[in-house]
């Protein structure tokens, strides 16, 4: 099947190369996805992802801040960054994911690669193109498609290359990208979103419900109520949630002791911490590092 006359799809269709833990690996899920398995809060992953939305409409949350997606928009997202798909209710939503990881490049490479990898740093890393570049960018992955359908002993080393063409293609292209947001949400949504993504930019801060409702111009009452309305969090769990999520980056990712990743992840004490991290994850810190997030 083409998608908007641009990308090949083929539902439930994957590529495997290694598994996620290896310093080289892909993982592309041609899939759909729908409203029911909407994930409860933002998550993170310790590889890099693609999520290429293949449909009308959908939203994704990257930091707590709400963006809104079309057909053929790409994702891209760094090791750490919070995020999730938010899919509209009704029939599925096609998407493909890639998940991968390339180990260190030979010399004389790396400026390269970095150039490269810069597309996942853009304060909003969504890349959106049209006409040729878009063509350009799209026939990469379909190139990957069809490798996938014939492989031989080369199969894995083209799937590379591709891949590296179309991510050498997006930074190429990355001043044609025409990407907004096109958000039509009612002015108090629209507050709440501004709120979460504030919360995520400053979860170090000692930020409140008197706090917020005083910076945002809205009453206590009304704020709390709709928070959960908006997010299905109440003000204080969504708060500490994004601090535990951060801790888990940090105890993941750094040798850093507990004690200081509370600190450094906004909890006023290590019990504080200890008691969140319990409540969302039903396990210590400790322990998390331990089995390594598993």
């Amino acid at each position: 099947m083409l998608i908007d006359n641009t990308v090949l799809y083929e539902g439930s269709k994957m590529i495997e190369i290694n598994k996620p833990g290896n310093s080289f690996f892909y993982f592309f899920d041609w899939d759909e996805r729908s409203y029911i398995i909407n994930m409860e809060f933002q998550h993170f992953h310790q590889f890099y992802e693609l999520c290429i939305f293949l449909d009308e409409q959908a939203g994704h949350l990257i930091n707590g801040a709400w963006h809104d997606l079309r057909c053929c928009d790409i994702v891209a997202i760094r090791p750490s960054l919070l995020h999730k798909t938010t899919y509209p209710e009704g029939a599925p939503n096609k998407r493909l994911i890639i998940n991968f990881a390339i180990p260190s490049q030979p010399n004389g490479l790396e400026s390269c690669m970095k150039s490269i990898y810069s597309i996942f740093d853009g304060e909003v890393p969504i890349y959106r193109f049209e006409g040729r570049y878009k063509k350009a960018v799209f026939e990469k992955l379909n190139d990957i498609y069809y490798l996938s359908q014939s492989p031989n002993e080369l199969s894995n080393l083209a799937i590379h290359q591709k891949f590296i063409e179309f991510l050498s293609l997006i930074y190429q292209y990355r001043d044609k990208n025409v990407y907004t947001d096109q958000v039509d949400f009612d002015n108090i949504t629209n507050k709440i979103y501004g709120i979460t993504a504030c919360i995520h930019n400053r979860y170090t801060e000692d930020l409140s419900l008197a706090s917020l409702s005083k910076e945002f111009y809205v009453s206590s009452y009304y704020l709390s109520h709709q928070f959960k309305r908006v997010t299905g969090f109440t003000l204080t769990d969504y708060i500490s949630m994004t601090r535990v999520r951060n801790a888990q980056t940090l105890l993941l990712s750094t040798d850093i002791p507990i004690t200081e990743i509370a600190l450094q992840s906004g909890f006023k004490s290590f019990s504080q911490f200890n008691r969140a991290f319990n409540k969302f994850l039903q396990m210590s810190p400790s322990k998390f590092r331990r089995e390594g997030g598993k």
